[in-house]
């Protein structure tokens, strides 16, 4: 048990009023039952009570549970609900969870991105759950007169060991929400816990299932107008004129409009290529899709039109002779490399990538001249909503953002473009309106991967161990190079180079930025040193891991080489390494991001002439799991996003514009290319949880090339791996 200040993040405990009657108000679906029964209307609170911004509780014992983060599918809604129920001590089946909407004066960091809502909420959300039982135990002592050290709660009883006297939370919500918040509370033992570490299902799972309204292209609202945008067809491109008094006169059109969507101050979410859009607004979406159809169009060019064959000359030209920065250097690689026995260099590249979420961008806007309302799926509400005060001049006080579930995110709502794009067109024509982009929409309208090389070069001395190691990397836009995770600090003689290619294409976040790329290119690289050093590839590994643990190069490592070797140890010892099999070929992989530990080891059989993905093991040091089987999926669905893009997906430009349009050009894996099975252990280590939602995508490609090459004796260097006539089936 754990003695801690609740002072740590007070303004999380914020309580906003003694009482609140006449039930809940359900709104738009964002409410979901842990345990939903027929008959739940019925047995719905007469009064609630609001204990801090987490909780509030109903006079017959129902709870309420708020997630503040967004959830884009890493089924955040359900395991934040987790934490603070576990420490409330309640039982799950009587919990409600209940989207929160954007409160920066109640919730710290309301984003989803980087793997980080567990891990940063993860004390916050365990106090809220222990204030509220400590504060409802302190209720019912001075109701009976008693100490507090002689009560106990279970389920959400309160019980006094002494007579046996029994009460309940809902009974003792009034008095508890009316007093002091405590300035220390005592948090459970890990080992106590009774919801935390046990599989949980989806909270929305059902409604997902049967359809229920809960994405931002569910929600609906009597008398709002649609909407649909046009940007510029190439980047570099600015409107001058189109066909505006002939949309207009369309049936169902409202308005046709220009709308200008660069705020005064820009931030790092607003990266958007194309700010000035022409909007139109009519009655149906239908009606609105024929206008867009129709319209007619004079661009201008503002910049030269960008090629692919541009970016390749560009990115080369970068990683020959461009300009560097050295980000770090340990010992001196250039000497070491005039005497190694060996040296290795190898180039590997990877292209633009688009997000390509299920559900294309949208959002609800109802703006006034002094105030908005947003309603959507967004991964950055704050920023979304800083912006929007900016470009419109609306006090942020006075701008409300709700938010759905998303149908997935990958960075891609993390720059809120297209919710400025739809405050500004309900500011302009003075009606709540509903933006909706097509797929073609979403998928030229920027904010890609960057596209990628990076370079490496390792020498071996004569008894084959490695000396030296460099690696210069340049991206379209930035560096994918970490200069400070593994190999640092295991060589001694070690550099990191960044170079960078301007371009007038619009790029971002995508799941797991850069490791994305650079996970899968170190892991195939370390592999065929390996092979030059007449190593195994697990061996040479721990070799260098033990290295940074009994003789570290640097002081700036971040990453603790037991905890690195301790899951590529687990996955050699759970996939039987040594053991092998008659036509299956191995590749092995492993990877430190997001706080997190991965490794990975990939079964790859022939059959007809195509790669087979038989089996995958995956080894994760995550620190504590909340919910198994949220994890589970979300190590599984990281594998197979990584392996998708790996193989297939790749954007490529023509004159300042996507090739690629939609999915009928632009490909993502399908089902029989998927692997046959996935096999994922947790380490079991007791610390405090770090990121899950990206790090199982970033090394699996590195597993996948090195087990391809051990197949068909070809090294892969450039993705998507399709374009080397390599096909799973």
């Amino acid at each position: 048990m754990t003695l801690v200040k609740t002072k740590y993040n007070r303004r999380s405990f914020l309580k906003v009023s003694a009482a609140s009657s006449g039930g809940m108000v359900l709104g738009f679906s964002w409410l979901a039952s842990c345990n939903p029964t027929k008959n739940q209307a019925i047995t719905m609170p007469k009064s609630w009570f609001d204990i801090n911004a987490f909780i509030k509780i109903g006079e017959n014992g129902l709870i309420t549970i708020f997630s503040p983060n967004p959830e884009i599918g890493q089924n955040i809604k359900t395991s934040m609900p987790m934490v603070v129920a576990e420490e409330l001590d309640v039982a799950w089946q009587n919990v409600i969870v209940e989207q929160a909407a954007l409160d920066t004066d109640k919730y710290e960091r309301q984003v989803a991105g980087g793997s980080q809502s567990i891990r940063r909420g993860w004390q916050g959300l365990r106090m809220a759950g222990a204030t509220a039982r400590h504060m409802l135990m302190e209720a019912a002592a001075k109701e009976w007169a008693v100490s507090l050290s002689s009560l106990s709660t279970s389920n959400g009883i309160i019980k006094h060991k002494d007579t046996g006297k029994t009460t309940t939370y809902g009974d003792m919500a009034l008095m508890a929400s009316k007093l002091e918040i405590p300035e220390k509370i005592k948090l459970k033992d890990p080992k106590d816990f009774k919801i935390i570490g046990h599989p949980t299902k989806n909270v929305d799972g059902e409604k997902i299932l049967s359809g229920h309204p809960l994405f931002g292209l569910d929600f609906k609202r009597a008398g709002m107008l649609i909407s649909m945008i046009e940007h510029a067809p190439a980047f570099g491109m600015k409107l001058k004129s189109f066909n505006k008094e002939v949309i207009k006169s369309m049936p169902g059109i409202v308005d046709v409009i220009v709308v200008d969507t660069k705020p005064e101050k820009m931030a790092w979410s607003n990266v958007n290529a194309f700010t000035e859009i022409i909007a139109i607004v009519g009655q149906t979406t239908w009606q609105v899709m024929k206008a867009k159809n129709a319209l007619i169009i004079d661009w201008s060019w503002e910049t030269s039109a960008e090629n692919s064959e541009d970016h390749e000359y560009m990115l080369n030209k970068a990683l020959k002779n461009g300009d560097k920065e050295i980000a770090r250097k340990d010992g001196n690689p250039e000497k070491v490399f005039k005497k190694a026995h060996k040296i290795i260099e190898r180039t590997y590249s990877a292209p633009f990538l688009a997000h390509n979420t299920m559900e294309p961008m949208n959002f609800f806007a109802d703006v006034s001249k002094d105030k908005a309302e947003l309603i959507g799926p967004i991964q950055t509400p704050e920023s979304m909503r800083n912006s929007i005060a900016s470009l419109l001049d609306i006090s942020k006080s006075n701008i409300s953002v709700m938010l759905t579930r998303m149908g997935g995110g990958f960075g891609r709502r993390l720059y809120g473009h297209f919710g400025l794009e739809a405050a500004a067109i309900s500011y302009k024509i003075g009606h709540p309106i509903k933006l909706i982009y097509t797929r073609e929409d979403d998928m030229t309208q920027g904010v890609y991967r960057p596209a990628y090389k990076v370079k490496y070069k390792a020498g071996l001395d004569e008894n084959n161990n490695l000396i030296g190691l460099t690696l210069k990397g340049v991206g379209i836009h930035g560096s994918p190079v970490f200069e400070n995770r593994f190999p640092a600090g295991a060589v001694a003689n070690y550099s990191a180079e960044n170079a960078n290619v301007d371009s007038n294409i619009s790029t971002g976040a995508w799941r797991a930025p850069r490791s994305n790329f650079i996970a899968g290119a170190e892991q195939s690289f370390l592999d065929e040193v390996a092979e030059a050093a007449g190593k195994d590839p697990i061996d040479f590994r721990l070799e260098l891991f033990d290295r940074a643990i009994k003789n570290p190069i640097g002081t700036d490592n971040d990453y603790d080489p037991k905890r690195y070797a301790g899951v590529l140890k687990l996955v050699r010892d759970k996939s039987n390494w040594g053991v092998k099999k008659e036509g299956i070929f191995r590749g092995v992989s492993a990877y430190f991001c997001f706080n997190t530990y991965v490794a990975q080891i990939l079964d790859l059989e022939i059959v007809n002439g195509k790669h087979k993905i038989k089996k995958i093991w995956c080894a994760i040091d995550c620190g504590i799991i909340i919910n198994p089987e949220g994890a589970v999926n979300q190590a599984e669905g990281g594998i197979i996003d990584g392996i998708g893009h790996a193989m297939y997906s790749n954007l490529t430009f023509d004159k300042g514009s996507t090739i690629q349009k939609n999915f009928d050009t632009y490909s993502m894996i399908r089902l029989h290319q998927s692997p046959s099975e996935i096999e994922v252990f947790f380490v079991d280590n007791g610390i405090d949880p770090t990121g899950l939602g990206e790090p199982t995508l970033p090394p699996i490609s590195g597993a996948l090339a090195n087990a391809i090459y051990k197949a068909n004796g070809k090294r892969l260097y450039k993705q998507p791996f399709i374009q080397q006539d390599i096909k799973l089936g």
